[in-house]
């Protein structure tokens, strides 16, 4: 958005030529800084509630470090998925307090003073195998401002795993369901708890798995009432549905009025 567009919309404001809403209905639909490769989202947040996340596959190191760059000017929460070392070098330079969550591949930045998280997401994987994909799930929760408690290795070949823990979910608002193999862990989940299941296939298992297929067809085809289902090995997808479901939870808690993170 060029300053001109925002200066002549606030003296607009001002003057009382548009309301309050009107003016922030117009700049949600504003603006983006045109990189070139890239086309930046800097309204993001107030449109969804969060800042744009970068999908680290595919973009170079260098790619990655300007546009954490630029996202790190107007943010205090900014977050790259899907990324490597390489790239966490590149961001490194130009925001040395990022941090690299190694077995999720998550860039993250935190600024600011920590604020109180809201609700509690329960992030539940059925094999050591699928922390990598849970770890995003959980820490992109955090990141958005959410509670999130971890309930690891407890899938259906030892059923008892999770039973012994049912506990955990008397707390939860939403439930995220990570696994692999044959994926059932989210329909048993879902035949348990009142809460949204949200299932999430990984791409873990042998050879007839498909890498993520088999599962993501089993948590699709649920008899269990409940549970939606996000693409293979995205755990980023589920925290952001939670995270949607949190907000509306704490919007209605207010009387319609949420502060988004």
């Amino acid at each position: 958005m060029e300053v001109r567009s925002i200066i002549n919309l606030l003296d607009a404001y001002k003057a009382g030529d548009i309301s309050k809403n009107e003016a922030l209905s117009q700049l949600k639909m504003m603006p983006f800084e045109d990189l070139g490769y890239a086309k930046i989202d800097h309204h993001r947040a107030l449109r969804n509630g969060f800042p744009e996340v970068i999908f680290g596959l595919g973009k170079t190191p260098e790619q990655i470090g300007e546009i954490f760059s630029k996202l790190a000017g107007k943010n205090n929460a900014v977050m790259c998925t899907k990324t490597d070392e390489a790239a966490y070098e590149a961001v490194s330079l130009v925001c040395p307090d990022a941090c690299y969550h190694k077995a999720s591949k998550l860039i993250i930045l935190e600024r600011g003073e920590p604020e109180e998280k809201r609700g509690n997401i329960l992030v539940v994987a059925a094999g050591t195998a699928d922390l990598p994909i849970a770890e995003e799930a959980a820490i992109s929760a955090e990141v958005m401002g959410n509670k999130v408690t971890r309930l690891y290795d407890v899938g259906v070949a030892g059923i008892h795993r999770l039973l012994a823990n049912y506990h955990y979910f008397n707390d939860a608002q939403v439930v995220i369901v990570v696994a692999g193999m044959e994926g059932a862990l989210a329909s048993v989940v879902g035949g348990l708890v009142e809460q949204p299941v949200i299932a999430v296939p990984t791409s873990i298992g042998y050879g007839a798995q498909f890498n993520g297929l088999a599962p993501l067809l089993c948590m699709l085809n649920s008899c269990a009432t409940g549970v939606s289902v996000v693409n293979i090995d995205n755990g980023f997808g589920a925290a952001t549905v939670a995270n949607a479901i949190q907000l509306a939870i704490e919007k209605a808690r207010r009387g319609g009025c949420v502060k988004s993170e």
